[in-house]
């Protein structure tokens, strides 16, 4: 039977289930290491069964890390007119590409 689990990592949610492979924001961890999430909520793919933390389970949600990365260039421009006032900056988000390998 397979589980569904609520984690939190990164300040965000993220619902997983098991062979999953999830994009979150950078963890300092190296290829193939293996990182346990905090996890908020397990419950069965039926929803027969539910076990909800108050406010977390523990780290119960177990994952291997395959790849670390970084999104798109976003480019954010502030600019005043007949001012000459012109800012260009830009911004490049790290993510890290894991696999949820176990569900407790």
């Amino acid at each position: 039977m397979s589980k569904i689990a609520v984690i939190k990592t990164g300040g965000k949610q993220y619902k997983v289930k098991e062979e999953q492979i999830l994009l979150i924001e950078k963890l300092d961890a190296e290829l193939n290491a293996k990182v346990n999430f905090e996890t908020l909520l397990i419950a069965s793919a039926d929803g027969a069964e539910l076990n909800l933390g108050k406010p977390s389970l523990g780290e119960k949600v177990e994952g291997i890390v395959i790849e670390n990365l970084k999104d798109k260039k976003v480019s954010v421009i502030k600019y005043k007119n007949k001012t000459r006032y012109l800012r260009n900056k830009g911004h490049r988000q790290n993510y890290t590409k894991v696999k949820i390998s176990k569900i407790d």
